[in-house]
């Protein structure tokens, strides 16, 4: 940790490589690797300067959303209490445009649905960062989200549809154990049935 540190310090064009690397062997399945390299991920960050930071942020982002949204409290938390560093922030508040878009998703689902109390709280706190950085551009990622979560809804309850009827095809055939092709045609009639 130490040592990586000073080589950024001496050469601030490294920070993107480190961040890569640290992002190219994340762990997946270790809890407590992740909170380590979480805690790693902060002090390269610490001493990352704008332009090495805009090389590294897309995916970046794309693995802190994941960690936000991890089950285990310890690495959502730990995720979190990056935007309690002051430099972070300032990066943060400089690429909003391209950040807030990536993770508004994980910010969203941790209000709504995660377990620990501590994270609930630590991701409104975020979460209200991110409004009074720029409101116009929160409530854009707001208004999309709800868009994504609608059509995401729209395709579940056509996928549960299509196993109602694949399910009332079975039952009206298991009595004469003959085989069925299901066709479109056919996939209309059913729902009728089904309705």
């Amino acid at each position: 940790s130490y040592c990586i540190i000073q080589f950024v310090e001496k050469d601030v064009k490294m920070a993107d490589t480190v961040v890569r690397g640290l992002l190219k062997y994340w762990p997946i399945t270790n809890s407590q690797k992740e909170v380590l390299f979480l805690g790693e991920l902060e002090e390269v960050l610490e001493v990352t300067q704008a332009g090495e930071f805009q090389r590294c942020m897309v995916p970046l982002f794309r693995q802190l959303g994941r960690c936000l949204n991890s089950s285990h409290f310890q690495v959502a938390e730990r995720a979190l209490f990056l935007w309690n560093n002051d430099h972070i922030l300032s990066l943060v508040f400089q690429n909003r445009g391209v950040i807030l878009p990536i993770i508004f998703a994980a910010l969203e689902r941790n209000t709504l649905s995660h377990w620990n109390q501590a994270v609930h709280s630590l991701t409104l706190n975020v979460r209200k960062m991110f409004l009074e950085m720029d409101q116009e551009l929160f409530q854009e990622c707001q208004h999309k989200f709800q868009e994504e979560e609608a059509k995401a809804k729209g395709v579940q309850e056509k996928r549960e549809l299509n196993w109602q009827r694949l399910e009332f095809v079975a039952a009206t055939n298991a009595i004469s154990s003959r085989a069925v092709v299901v066709t479109q045609g056919m996939n209309r009639s059913i729902s009728a049935a089904v309705s």
